[in-house]
């Protein structure tokens, strides 16, 4: 498509620190972009640049942001005056703005870089215990040594570089969504409290801060994603309405659709009702989505209300050691030879442990993958023939955990016969745990300032409303939470096979929508979005809370809520206490839940003959369990 006239057009050119390079560089030479957007920072991710900091005082920033991307691309970023906000500084954005000024100094170029300070909360945390500040999730206090801890900034500070005539701003942790409303602010002139255009504009930074997840990756269709190698990055189109459309360059692979677009809003997205950011609380519930031409949707509805007067604060912290181990097992029984191996390392390195004086594991978790082990009394895989056991465990006592190491090599020649060995290279090697909390601060506690020029700008940020939690209707939401509290404990009962009505058949949920999954600490949030409008009711009356506590109770120890996204046609679960601690806690396979919507999926739906038929030659998928 041709870029619009009016329009401010910008480019996500990455999701994550590890994203493909090929992001950049094809959105600066074929996507026509004003703007380009990077997103860099998980929270393990800051306590990795942490470390890397403290033993290199010029490092602790996403290195290969500029050694590698604005290396090979900027000279072109600046000749089509391209401008670029990125969150690449981490815990040490002042010494990759350095990196850039050095890097277009090396190239002859004239480049203005600004950088955002303000969000790093360590000096502050005497302060905040002595203010009995809490987790935010167990309510515990806060740890007594932290590695890091950063407040989630907004947009404000972005948009004020930019007006002060930044070519590049660098952050530290802000909000993902912000490196793209603070290029909106900057181009539209909108003001802090233009709430419906903050919240579309937000919107679209949601859409477009995870790369290709909006443009064909992780779709549910996968098979109808054309040329995987060649997908477009994502690329939105915005009016000074905040209206906007999402595409991608021309000439890629990927797909810009109705489906792709609505998963990708789905995700992590919590109360859709309530989505809380520093700039704007976001009301997504009546967001349409109208595909206007090949991969191009047009995005509208979003509304907005006045954030809240705090931050949010990710903090990482070191409690004890852990080590993953995992060995082949091939033949007949894999699954049962598996599972005895892994008893078999924990009973003797149990043993040992005591012959040493030492305290037993903190944390034991199998997983037996090839096995369906995520799938629990769902799998249909207890007869597979090759798998991979996979054992993890946590101690405090990093020598506990190297004698465990050393036991693994044994099971070759002591168990199960078909022990292939590891597919990891060599012994395990215990590492220190790294664990995330997180805690509010007031806004007015903290001092957001830009730097450019070797000049500090302090950035005015408004207080916020202390009552907006309590201001936020909070009706769908609070039904639901009544009903699935009212419902009682999820259990396996009523799981049997169900046998169809006439006139209806029994297919798995894929068959009648769409779905993603993601996590927010021990919480997965699971979108499911139906495939056609008029199977919604179907889906919201067969979908419920407790349907859905139950398929997934192997998994899911804690309450699951409901949330309605009617403007298109979705439901949001969320699912508390479902991931093992969650993030690095997590001893899963899955720790960040991105196959729980997989796992949902599978669940029975009993549908009328004629929805059936209707849907399933269309989406080609596999038979109904």
């Amino acid at each position: 498509m041709k870029p619009r006239a009016n329009a401010v057009r910008i480019g996500g050119a990455s999701g994550f620190w590890g994203d493909s390079s090929v992001g950049a560089t094809q959105l600066v030479r074929q996507g026509e972009v004003d703007y380009l957007v990077f997103d860099y920072l998980a929270e393990l991710t800051m306590s990795i640049l942490a470390a890397a900091r403290q033993r290199d005082p010029t490092l602790g920033y996403a290195t290969d942001f500029v050694s590698v991307t604005l290396k090979t691309l900027l000279p072109e970023i600046v000749a089509k005056g391209i401008r670029v906000v990125s969150n690449a500084g981490g815990m040490n954005p002042q010494a990759c703005a350095k990196a850039i000024t050095e890097l277009a100094a090396g190239q002859g170029l004239q480049l203005k870089v600004a950088v955002v300070e303000g969000d790093d909360v360590m000096p502050w945390l005497p302060q905040l215990r002595a203010a009995g500040v809490r987790d935010l999730g167990s309510q515990e206090a806060l740890p007594d040594t932290l590695l890091s801890a950063n407040a989630y900034l907004g947009a404000l500070p972005i948009r004020d570089a930019l007006d002060q005539g930044a070519d590049v701003v660098i952050t530290g942790r802000c909000v993902d969504s912000a490196v793209t409303l603070g290029v909106l602010m900057h181009e539209m002139a909108w003001t802090a409290s233009d709430w419906d255009r903050l919240a579309q504009a937000s919107l679209a930074g949601h859409i477009i801060e995870c790369g290709c997840q909006a443009t064909g990756g992780l779709h549910t269709d996968w098979q109808a994603v054309p040329d995987w190698a060649h997908i477009g990055y994502p690329i939105v189109e915005v009016q000074a309405d905040g209206s906007f459309v999402v595409t991608k360059p021309p000439n890629t692979g990927g797909l810009v659709s109705v489906a792709t677009v609505g998963e990708q809003i789905l995700y992590e997205i919590g109360d859709p009702a309530c989505y809380a950011l520093p700039d704007v609380f976001c009301d997504f519930t009546q967001v349409r989505l109208t595909q206007t031409q090949d991969n191009e949707v047009r995005v509208t509805g979003a509304k907005g209300r006045p954030p809240s007067h705090t931050y949010k604060v990710s903090a990482t912290f070191e409690q004890g050691f852990r080590c993953n181990a995992d060995l082949v097992i091939i033949g007949m029984d894999a699954v049962a030879k598996a599972h005895r191996t892994a008893q078999a390392i924990l009973e003797r390195t149990r043993e040992l442990f005591r012959e040493q004086g030492w305290a037993d594991y903190t944390r034991t978790h199998v997983d037996v993958l090839g096995g369906e082990a995520l799938f629990g009394p769902h799998s249909r895989a207890l007869a597979a023939r090759e798998v991979v056991m996979r054992l993890s465990v946590m101690h405090d006592n990093k020598a506990a955990l190297a004698c465990f190491a050393r036991e693994i090599a044994a099971a070759g020649t002591s168990w199960s016969t078909g022990t292939a060995g590891s597919i990891s290279s060599g012994r395990p090697s215990p590492v220190p745990s790294i664990r995330q909390c997180a805690f509010l601060i007031d806004k007015s506690w903290l001092k957001v300032s830009v730097v450019m020029d070797d000049a500090r700008h302090a950035v005015d940020i408004p207080a916020g409303d202390e009552r907006a939690w309590s201001n936020l209707p909070h009706a769908l939401s609070a039904t639901d939470r009544a009903r699935a509290n009212q419902e009682g404990e999820p259990t396996h009962k009523g799981l049997a096979p169900i046998v169809p009505r006439a006139g209806f058949e029994v297919v798995p949920l894929i068959t009648l929508a769409y779905a993603r999954s993601g996590d927010k600490a021990d919480i997965s949030n699971i979108g499911v979005m139906a495939r056609r409008a008029q199977d919604y009711p179907l889906l919201k009356a067969q979908l419920s809370a407790q349907r859905v506590a139950q398929w997934l109770a192997h998994l899911v120890k804690g309450e699951v809520l409901r949330y309605e996204l009617p403007g298109f046609d979705a439901l949001n679960f969320v699912c508390h206490q479902a991931l093992d601690g969650g993030g690095m806690a997590s001893l899963r396979s899955d720790p960040l839940g991105k196959s729980m919507a997989q796992l949902l999926l599978t669940l029975p739906i009993e549908v009328p003959t004629e929805v059936s038929q209707a849907l399933q030659p269309a989406t080609q998928l596999t038979p109904s369990p």
